[in-house]
Formats: structure tokens, sequence, C-alpha cells
């Protein structure tokens, strides 16, 4: 190995080095039983921004108009705990929150499919504390999802 080959693995990533070594990680989800693409699959990164981004501008409209009379800390704070309450309430219930809806995703169990409200309530904390959402495993499901035994999945 020369050493562009040393500094072109170490820039592209561990799993590239990996599978360029010859290891073979599958496609996210694999592992979880779910199927590469469709319905069931593992939701991506986009539309999972995308869904928080709708839920965030709602929690921050029903904060900014029910609740403060003004754009401040107190409304950021307000839209927080709405946020929670929001994804509590719908996620133990149906399995979405309106923007998980929108952009066509969905709240699973890994064991069951269906989310319990305490699952719903540890998920939610733990998404709005955002450092576990942050931190992503190969299949790209958040620590909040993997502490809480649950997958976000296509509709």
């Amino acid at each position: 190995m020369d050493k562009r080959q040393a500094i072109g693995s170490w820039l592209s990533g561990p799993r590239a080095a990996m599978e360029d070594a010859g290891a073979e990680f599958g496609y996210p989800g694999k592992d979880l039983g779910l199927p590469a693409d469709g319905p069931g699959s593992i939701a991506r990164p986009g539309r999972r921004l995308g869904a928080l981004a709708v839920d965030w501008a709602l929690c921050l409209l029903i904060a900014y108009g029910l609740i403060t009379d003004g754009y401040g800390q107190a409304t950021s704070n307000w839209a927080l705990l709405i946020f929670l309450v929001l994804s509590v309430l719908t996620v133990g219930t149906l399995g979405f929150t309106p923007g998980k809806r929108l952009f066509g995703l969905r709240v699973v169990d890994l064991g069951t499919g269906r989310v319990n409200p305490p699952r719903a309530l540890l998920r939610s904390v733990l998404l709005c504390l955002a450092v576990p959402a942050l931190i992503w495993d190969r299949d790209g499901r958040g620590l909040h999802d993997r502490l809480a035994r649950t997958v976000e999945v296509r509709l």
C-alpha cells in the first residue's frame, strides 16, 4: 500500500477502508431484518431531518401564537416542551408525528411493531437532549432509537 492509498482510506472513513479490505456490511437495516428499500426500510437521514424540521416549526408556531407574545428564549423553551409532549403522545399512540406522517415515516418497536407510551417517552426525552440523536450506528439509527429499541421506517 502506498501513501496515497493510506491517506485515501483515512479520508474516506473506516467503513470504506473495511469494505476495501473485503468486509461485507450489507444495506442499512439488514441486521434488523428490514428490507433494503421501499415500505418498511430504514428511513434515510434527509427524510428524518425534514420531518423534524416540520415538527419543530409546528411547535414553534404553537408556542409563539398561543403561549408567548413574541419570539425569544421563552418561545424556544415552550416549543421544546410542546415538542416533547407532541412526540410522546403521537408516537406513543399512532407511531408518527405530523412531520413524520408528511414525509411518510413511522416509528416501530423492533419486537412488536408498535411503540408503547413508555418507550415513546424514553425516545422523546432522549431526542430532546439532541446528543443521542446525533450518534448514529451502522444502520442509521440514533442512540435514542437504540436505547428505546425502536427504528424509524418508511411507510
